[in-house]
């Protein structure tokens, strides 16, 4: 299939208490490079004709300001987890200069969390001015947003599954500690991966920077970007010049095309 030329602008990079930490004094959090102020992280992905977003986090009122993004078609989750789900309610904008509801592609456990925490979209009389989703639910299968076709890859995050997903020649992992060789199969042949590297030291649910580096060397992908940073990663700068030549931390408003 032929797939549609991507653009990924990265919205956020940071884990799920961001860069700076509130109340942190580390040298990381008081760095005065823009690349060590890492919000949630989420992704826009655009085609000639489509747009949206990988998660709404905390942030996502913010991020959708800072990039200027006037429009969407769909959200795409990936799991339940507040840092990925807890900015939904200001998808009301959208409704509001739209006028419809806005798609949301949700594996059935985030389903279960954002019925539940937005519950007031979902009811028989709803208040006024209040979110307009309409639930796609997402398992295996590939599927369409607009013009881009999407493969759900299946991670694990400790014991919750997550979802990574792959667009044409990109692929998009958060989240993961682990990924079956079944799935790993989904990723290899890809252009460019984002995978989560939280810090230097291994990590209870999260893929640690050595981790991720021998995952991408085993995939065999040639150019690969690392989110979902804390800030006991280190400054980006000082991390940059460790990394080998093909392997690079994203950062806050980094864009990409492929």
């Amino acid at each position: 299939m032929q797939h549609a030329p991507l653009n990924i602008n990265f919205l956020g990079t940071g884990t799920s208490s961001g860069v700076p930490m509130i109340g942190c004094h580390c040298h990381v959090c008081q760095s005065k490079d823009p690349k060590d102020n890492r919000l949630r992280s989420s992704i826009l992905v655009s085609s000639k004709t489509t747009r949206f977003v990988i998660d709404t986090t905390p942030d996502f009122r913010y991020q959708m300001l800072r990039s200027n993004t006037q429009h969407l078609d769909a959200i795409v989750f990936t799991h339940p987890h507040k840092d990925h789900i807890a900015g939904l309610d200001d998808i009301r904008a959208f409704n509001h200069f739209s006028q419809k509801p806005i798609n949301i592609y949700a594996g059935a456990n985030t389903e279960e969390a954002i019925r539940r925490d937005f519950y007031y979209a979902f009811t028989e009389t709803r208040y006024p001015g209040v979110p307009d989703l309409n639930i796609i639910g997402i398992d295996h299968h590939r599927f369409m947003v607009g013009d881009i076709q999407v493969q759900p890859i299946h991670v694990a995050h400790h014991k919750m599954p997550v979802l990574g997903f792959r667009m044409g020649d990109f692929t998009y992992i958060t989240d993961a500690n682990y990924i079956e060789p079944a799935e790993q199969e989904k990723i290899k042949g890809s252009k460019v991966l984002v995978i989560n590297a939280l810090r230097k030291q291994k990590h209870l649910s999260h893929f640690s920077l050595s981790e991720a580096i021998a995952l991408a060397n085993d995939l065999g992908i040639p150019k690969v970007y690392l989110t979902h940073i804390s800030h006991q990663m280190g400054t980006h700068t000082a991390v940059s010049d460790e990394l080998p030549a093909n392997i690079s931390l994203a950062y806050d408003g980094l864009q990409i095309s492929l």
